[in-house]
């Protein structure tokens, strides 16, 4: 039995500069590979990740509605796990796709509409994977700023 899902994807902008269309196309059409069916699928917007992945700092996002049946879900899970062009995936179940979103998807496909390219990838030389994961950057505190914690055990 066939669920809608609404998939929210990650793509490299390496490729959306490449060019936009073949992106999505090449992302949505994972979804009919695995026996779904696209339902809608939009450009949702270009930004600065949280944390580099693959090494790179920013990201295209695009939303994406699709049928799958529960088979179809686990196929394409594995497969955007080694597409590269997909830096990161969630797949979610929705009860139907939003009229908002079919709206949007058909704006974007009209002849005249055009998708800003997206900015080229700042490289941080400076920038240490390790700092980043050891806490670098948090302010560090001192005795003053701690409280006190409370003996266990005791009551007033």
């Amino acid at each position: 039995m066939s669920r809608t899902y609404e998939i929210m994807y990650l793509l490299d902008n390496n490729v959306v500069r490449a060019g936009w269309k073949e992106a999505k196309a090449g992302a949505t059409g994972l979804i009919e590979k695995h026996g779904g069916k696209v339902l809608a699928a939009r450009r949702w917007d270009e930004r600065m990740l949280a944390y580099p992945i693959r090494q790179r700092r920013r990201a295209t996002y695009l939303l994406a509605y699709g049928e799958l049946d529960a088979a179809g879900v686990a196929g394409l899970r594995r497969e955007l796990d080694l597409t590269e062009s997909v830096l990161r995936y969630l797949i979610l179940s929705a009860e139907s796709v939003p009229a908002e979103e079919l709206a949007l998807t058909q704006a974007e496909s009209a002849a005249d509409f055009v998708i800003p390219l997206p900015p080229e990838d700042r490289i941080d030389e400076d920038y240490d994977d390790e700092e980043a994961e050891e806490g670098a950057g948090e302010p560090e505190l001192d005795e003053a700023t701690v409280p006190a914690a409370e003996p266990a055990g005791e009551e007033a």
